[in-house]
Order: structure tokens, then sequence, then C-alpha cells
């Protein structure tokens, strides 16, 4: 896994940004960043990646960071590595607030996820990585790759699969010994 100091930046300081204008930007890694990237998040390849949007004001000292995410990802299958192809769209949405506070107590309502405290620099290959990482599959899996069933007994043991976990499979093997039973006594 590369260094964090390594991945690609793009800061904004909010210092210096427009009062009033929104800054549109886009954050597009050549292919080297894109490969760091790649590896920090354990993709086998990254061939696309562009988070483009913009940065406004929002009230006095807020900032709103609203974009759109659009990447190409392979992975590895979960099941058998194989590599599988991922097309992501997704927007993306931030809320930096000035006057932020980390709820209290153990009942306390969390702010949304986008709501975050105010930076003193919003860096937009940052939120890129970060929301390229949630858009990802969890668990990909290739066309046609399937779990088996691991089924494990000591020998000369029946092995316990999973159809006999259901609470019904008792009743069904009872109603066939039942069925076998009338037969035999007519």
């Amino acid at each position: 896994m590369p260094d964090a100091s390594a991945l690609p930046s793009q800061p904004y300081r909010l210092a210096a940004m427009p009062a009033r204008k929104p800054l549109r930007f886009a954050f597009r890694p050549e292919a080297a960043d894109r490969r760091l990237i790649a590896a920090a998040l354990g993709l086998i390849e990254l061939p696309a990646l562009v988070l483009k949007g913009e940065i406004r004001p929002e009230g006095r000292r807020d900032f709103v960071l609203e974009a759109e995410l659009q990447a190409d990802a392979v992975q590895a299958c979960s099941v058998t590595l194989a590599p599988v192809p991922a097309k992501l769209q997704e927007p993306v949405l931030r809320r930096y607030l000035a006057d932020y506070a980390e709820p209290e107590g153990d009942e306390a309502e969390m702010p949304g996820e986008e709501v975050e405290p105010l930076p003193e620099v919003i860096d937009v290959a940052a939120v890129a990585l970060e929301a390229l990482a949630l858009a990802l599959p969890p668990y990909p899996r290739a066309p046609g790759a399937e779990l088996g069933e691991a089924v494990f007994a000591a020998p000369g043991v029946a092995p316990l699969r999973q159809a006999d976990l259901n609470p019904f499979a008792g009743l069904a093997g009872l109603a066939q010994q039942l069925k076998k039973d009338g037969a035999e006594g007519e």
C-alpha cells in the first residue's frame, strides 16, 4: 500500500476562495496517480477517474462541495479473484460548517454523513478517493462465480448441510415417513 503522502492532492485554501462565487474544479489524475490510487484501494486497475464540481460559499462562513464522481474500476472477484469491471457514477455532497460541533450524549442525533467541520483547506483529491472507496461494490462477483457449500464432518459421520438447518427440514422428513408408514399399513 502506498504512503498516503504519495497520493495525489488538489487542495483549495478556503481563505483564498471568492466570497460569493462558486469555484469550479475538475480532478482528473494522470495514469501514474491512478495506479497509486488503485494500489491504495486494493484495485486491479483504475482506467478512469474524474471528480468534477464546485465549492461554493453558503451563508457567511460555511461552504458546500457538490460534485459528480465518474470512474471505471477493476476489482478482484470476491470468490474467484477474476477481474470484475465496474462503471461508477455517484453524486458527491459535503457541507463544511464553521460552527460544527460533535453531538454529545448517548442518544444524540447525528448530522448527515456529508456534514464536516470547516477545514482550512479542502483537498478535492482526498474527497474523490473517499467517494470512490464508498462507491465501490464491497464484494464484487465475476459472472457465474458462486460460493460452493463447504461441508465438513468427521470420518463416518454424515455432514450437516445448510438445508438441514432449515427449521422445516425435519417436518419434511416426518411427512415422508408418515406417507411411507401409511402406504405400508394399507
